[in-house]
């Protein structure tokens, strides 16, 4: 019989909920959902979750808890990541959560992120032998991973993420040339550590993970005149249509932008910086396309799930032998 679990990713820009069903063989999904919460907007480059805020999250997460009761689920992974973990009062945050609506949310460190973020994507299927450079546009951190369907051979977490790019960098809308230029700059000094590990292990392939590539394949299929199949979970964009949408995004103010078709509303504000982001890393791994996975942090703790049960079940043949 399945197992029943809920994960909340509770991210920078979005909380996102997953209830599952699964064992060792795999998962189905009894019912996702994901919500703009903007936990850091306001705040994140002052380390502090400002009470609007704070509002919102716990507004959203009582939402969660009573659809994951609904479901009668008991068992519930909760990841606080970038915004909660830097603010000065996340901690305050976290014990508010167990008080005030009885979950137990775990505040992970930028190494356990990626870690997860990885577990994800090798689940997707996206990986194969040859080594990849693996990526995740959060609204305060991006993980980076650089490794292949066995292994992790690089990681890390910088906080770069979507929120403190628009913040420090996306003053006038649209975007001016100069602040363009800033933005490269900075990403150049915060980056070396990754352009580093690039040089040193030579990734063939450049994956992204979820969020800002799955609105990018979507306006990239609506130039195509086709829609996003949902039962898919890994997607190609070729570098060129990439490009063609990063030039149209950094000339568009807000109103324009919705206006692109697959442009999503949560989407809209972060993307220019994030596209600014993407292509600052194809410049250093040579790729004729971005391979998209849908799957992240959540499905990587549902792949930890999955191998704990095996893992048990197993045991218990030994046992029985």
């Amino acid at each position: 019989m399945k197992k029943k679990a809920a994960v909340i990713d509770m991210g920078t820009n979005t909380f996102h909920l997953l209830m599952i069903a699964f064992d060792s063989n795999g998962f189905e999904v009894i019912y996702q959902e994901k919500v703009p919460v903007k936990i850091g907007q306001g705040g994140i480059n002052q380390n502090i979750i400002l009470p609007e805020a704070e509002k919102r999250g716990l507004h959203t997460l009582q939402h969660f808890q009573n659809l994951i009761k609904g479901e009668d689920i008991s068992r519930i992974f909760t990841f606080a990541t970038s915004a909660v973990r830097n603010a000065d009062n996340g901690l305050d945050f976290i014990k508010k959560i167990k008080q005030q609506i009885g979950i137990e949310a775990q505040i992970i460190d930028g190494e356990r992120e990626a870690e997860l973020i990885y577990k994800g994507i090798r689940l997707s299927g996206c990986l194969n032998p040859e080594n990849a450079l693996m990526m995740d546009i959060g609204g305060g951190s991006v993980e980076f991973i650089i490794g292949n369907e066995e292994e992790i051979l690089w990681k890390g977490s910088f906080e770069i993420g979507g929120q403190r790019l628009l913040d420090l960098f996306h003053y006038h809308d649209p975007i001016l040339p100069e602040e363009v230029e800033k933005l490269y700059a900075y990403l150049s000094q915060k980056l070396l550590p990754l352009t580093k590990a690039i040089k040193e292990h030579a990734p063939q392939q450049l994956i992204g993970a979820s969020g800002t590539f799955d609105t990018l394949t979507d306006m990239y299929l609506a130039t195509e005149g086709k829609k996003k199949d949902r039962k898919i979970i890994k997607h190609f964009l070729p570098v060129t249509a990439f490009e063609a949408i990063a030039t149209d995004l950094l000339l568009l103010d807000k109103a324009k932008r919705l206006k692109i078709p697959g442009m999503i509303p949560m989407r809209v504000d972060m993307i220019v910086v994030a596209s600014c982001l993407i292509r600052f890393i194809t410049q250093h791994v040579q790729t004729d396309q971005l391979i998209c996975s849908t799957y992240s942090l959540k499905e990587g703790a549902v792949s930890e799930a999955m191998l704990k049960v095996a893992e048990k079940k197993n045991s218990s043949f030994a046992t029985s032998q």
